[in-house]
């Protein structure tokens, strides 16, 4: 099996880099108002494609990927998503 790396988008580098320099230089700064920035739908699937090509396992749910690719868990995931926005 060939390892693909998954590269980062700009778009996301960018935010890491914005977020980590701000931690930085303000050490007791707190992020909270990160949610919104967490659950951004180009956020999200970069981590699916990550966790996906380290063939993570399901976690505490129980939904595996082999449910939300044949479409069991698909409506489920996008609901919980939706409902934390």
């Amino acid at each position: 099996m060939i390892a693909v790396r998954l590269q980062t988008p700009e778009k996301i580098r960018d935010l890491q880099r914005k977020l980590y320099l701000k931690a930085k230089r303000e050490p007791k700064f707190r992020f909270y108002l990160l949610a919104d920035k967490v659950w951004r739908e180009d956020i999200l699937q970069h981590a699916y494609r990550l966790v996906r090509a380290n063939g993570g396992a399901s976690g505490i749910d129980g939904v595996t990927f082999q449910s939300i690719e044949t479409g069991k868990g698909e409506a489920k995931l996008s609901a919980n998503s939706h409902a934390l926005r």
